[in-house]
């Protein structure tokens, strides 16, 4: 069998809480990071891979979005990044005894974090109907499986694909296109669940939902305002952009429910004073705010900034700006008059005087950068609040100019490029036009289905067939319970992974798991080795190569897998080389240049040593391709959340050893958790209004309209200062708590940052050494 290397679970040892840390980086990041390479990869294949990360000839870190700057340093990698890198890279394969030793019911007993410790896939294997066992098999019957269950469907839309964002260009235009080639439009992806309410908000009010500054804009900011966003955790490098930016003079303003020390002060390790001086201190001020309060503390910025222009007209407002490239301001204006300092107050959990303060330094900012995450994007409220976003930045033409603009901040490193390579159920008609084009046939042009409404597909009957393109959907989906039942109810579900995870262990009738080879990699077709290439979160595109041998020759490319999946489920169906893309990269990327907006010579430009960024036309020249062709003020009713007395609002939240689903350790370092992550972060003033003492154990109960009862079980209270009224718990366990149905209005994103729950008190759980 596999084996742990890191050998503590939730299970084995009573939780440890310590005070939260107020700085991130420094010496404790280099002690965690390379002994933790060193464990995962020995240590030349360490040596090897983080020499590569992120560089020019390099391979793209996997786990995260962030720009590169132009000059990389030595070692252009974060804490976290290089964990990511060693959970991919280690040598430790998953034997093929393991799959006769190891039972579905038993992959279903272990947790996440176990099933992550056994090592690379190196083979496919299967599940049929009726066993509790994987099997191995060869690729051909693997793919036979699949077209057999694909073609024996009453309609295309009776399947569903899901993708990762870590798959490469290359690879997700060829699915889209197999996907479309055999006749639907269900193309859910992991964007669904994080940033799709910004792409529908930006995507209306200013026709991009990009972000709309590059990396060296930071630099140039007089003003960041950073919103539901947690950098030192979900992507530290970003922290050396804000230390430029302040090292510049820029103030910087931290917007969040919880004080995140990698706001508070960052100690560089690249940097002697970051190892052995107190560091930076990055936020100039830091806003409490209270769950949900985001989108009435934007309307009140607004508000003052028109106040002001009232006071003293001609001198706060960029009219020029406004008259030329927006529309909708005099609604705006009126809107907003009427907004109620009582009820900003009340949602925000704010002062009227921290709200002057922010709006102080936004008058006299001439750039400011509003940047964001899943603190803002999934609520019920997020597409408005993210609306208010760009209203504030309109108001004063911060948009389109150095130093200024939204920057929506994603997290995986490629979760962009996917959508730009057509990873949609709704793509528009001139993609689908460019498909009929280039490769001969119709693509289906109806809607298809998101994540949530596969999962309501599955659920209902509807659909079928779940193939994943990488991912862990049944863990990162909203209301596991509900979830997993839905995945279970398939006929078939594929899942094309690099190590194990919850969706190998919840699966449906019949199962498959078919290998890839991971970012790290050299991936050789026909003998030659081929690159792949990825987005950032600026719209910059660049090469990833991976330099390590793969893990086993059986093993097949993300390319090599789709392309061949192509050939057996569709045969001769459309007029594409199938064969010939998946041994030469460039031809891909030729069907792209001449399908893709802004690809256009992609061969020749994406071998410049820094690649090339996007067109982007709110950025670039102030042009808004909305159906106006103007950016769009847009009038957003204020809804307070109302939380009946005695209840709490929850957030779900990351940890610092962890990326989306993938837990790395069982500890969170800077919020002061160690050995285990069923915690219930909560305000010491809350604790004792409720009667519960710090230490003491709940269980956690959501509260819907549904009447369902959803309960999160035995989860330590751990007095936190979290904002008054909101309490914190890990993603993705508390996800049992989201109800499927709850989802921001018009991206159908989870709520996960907005529920309602109440606590009730449950015994302590007995501690023992966990199996396996």
């Amino acid at each position: 069998m596999g084996r742990k290397k890191h050998p503590l679970e939730d299970s084995d040892v009573d939780i440890s809480v310590s005070p939260p840390k107020r700085s991130t980086a420094g010496l404790p990041s280099l002690s965690e990071t390379l002994p933790h390479a060193m464990a995962d990869m020995g240590p030349s294949r360490a040596w090897k891979t983080l020499r590569a990360v992120n560089q020019k000839d390099g391979f793209d870190c996997m786990s995260c979005a962030w720009p590169d700057p132009p000059e990389r340093k030595t070692a252009e990698f974060c804490e976290n990044g290089a964990k990511a890198i060693g959970w991919e890279a280690e040598p430790l394969k998953i034997p093929t005894q393991f799959w006769a030793d190891t039972s579905l019911s038993t992959l279903e007993s272990k947790s996440e974090y176990w099933l992550g410790q056994q090592g690379r896939l190196v083979e496919p294997v299967f599940k049929a109907a009726g066993s509790d066992y994987y099997v191995p098999v060869s690729w051909d019957r693997a793919f036979e499986v699949i077209a057999h269950e694909l073609n024996g469907l009453e309609t295309p839309d009776q399947a569903t694909f899901y993708t990762s964002g870590r798959t490469s260009n290359e690879a997700a235009f060829l699915y889209q296109l197999f996907v479309r080639a055999f006749g639907t439009n269900n193309l859910p992806d992991c964007s669904n669940m994080c940033h799709e309410s910004t792409g529908v908000a930006m995507g209306e009010t200013i026709g991009v939902g990009k972000s709309a500054i590059t990396y060296t804009d930071f630099a140039k900011a007089d003003l960041i305002i950073i919103m539901g966003q947690n950098p030192g955790t979900c992507h530290p490098r970003m922290l050396t952009a804000l230390e430029e930016a302040k090292e510049a003079g820029a103030e910087i303003v931290a917007v969040n429910p919880l004080p995140e020390a990698g706001l508070i002060n960052f100690r560089n390790p690249q940097k002697p004073r970051g190892l052995i001086g107190k560091g930076t201190d990055l936020a100039d001020q830091f806003l409490h705010i209270r769950i949900a309060g985001d989108m009435a503390l934007l309307q009140a910025l607004s508000k003052r900034v028109l106040d002001a222009e009232r006071a003293a007209p001609g001198t706060v407002l960029d009219r020029p700006f406004i008259d030329e490239h927006c529309q909708g301001f005099v609604g705006l204006a009126a809107h907003l008059a009427t907004l109620n300092e009582r009820d900003v107050l009340r949602a925000t959990g704010l002062t009227s005087a921290d709200i002057d303060e922010l709006a102080g330094r936004y008058l006299r900012a001439e750039k400011v950068i509003v940047t964001w995450a899943m603190g803002i994007t999934q609520h019920k409220k997020a597409v408005p609040t993210i609306k208010e976003i760009i209203n504030l930045l309109l108001l004063r033409g911060n948009i389109g100019k150095p130093g200024a603009g939204p920057c929506p901040i994603r997290g995986h490193s490629n979760v962009q490029g996917d959508r730009t390579m057509g990873i949609w159920e709704k793509m528009p008609p001139w993609f689908m036009e460019a498909i009929h084009r280039e490769f001969g046939f119709d693509p289906p042009r109806k809607p298809g289905v998101d994540a949530v409404d596969s999962i309501r597909g599955m659920r209902d009957g509807r659909i079928q067939v779940l193939v994943a393109l990488g991912g862990n959907l049944v863990h990162a989906i909203s209301d596991t319970a509900v979830a997993e039942t839905a995945i279970r109810k398939t006929r078939l579900s594929v899942q094309i992974s690099t190590k194990l995870n919850r969706s190998h262990a919840v699966v449906g009738e019949q199962a498959l798991i078919l290998p890839t080879l991971g970012r790290t990699e050299i991936d050789r077709q026909g003998g030659v080795e081929q690159f792949v290439t990825v987005e950032d979160t600026v719209c910059a595109v660049h090469r990833s190569a991976g330099p390590l041998e793969p893990i086993a020759r059986e093993v097949l490319s993300e390319v090599a897998i789709v392309t061949r999946l192509a050939q057996a489920v569709l045969g001769d169906k459309v007029p594409v080389d199938w064969d010939g893309l998946g041994r030469d990269y460039d031809a891909i990327r030729d069907h792209i240049s001449r399908v893709v907006l802004g690809f256009e010579d992609f061969n020749a430009r994406i071998r410049a040593v820094d690649g090339f960024v996007l067109p982007h036309g709110p950025r670039d020249s102030r042009t808004f391709p909305t159906p106006s062709g103007k950016a769009m003020f847009s009038v957003n009713e204020l809804e307070a959340i109302v939380i009946p007395s005695g209840r709490l609002l929850l957030q779900t939240i990351r940890s610092h050893d962890q990326f989306n689903t993938t837990t790395y350790t069982m500890n969170d370092r800077y919020r002061g958790i160690k050995k285990g992550r069923m915690v219930l972060l909560v305000n010491p003033s809350d604790l004792a209004e409720l009667g519960f003492e710090d230490g003491g154990y709940v269980d956690v109960h959501s509260e819907a309209d549904d009447g369902v009862d959803r309960v999160l079980r035995q989860l330590r209270l751990v007095s936190y200062p979290s904002a008054r009224g909101c309490v914190a718990a890990y993603y993705p366990e508390a996800n049992v708590l989201v109800p499927l149905d709850s989802t921001a209005e018009e991206s159908n994103t989870p709520a996960s940052k907005s529920v309602i729950i109440r606590l009730e008190p449950a015994a302590a759980p007995v501690y023992g050494t966990a199996a396996g």
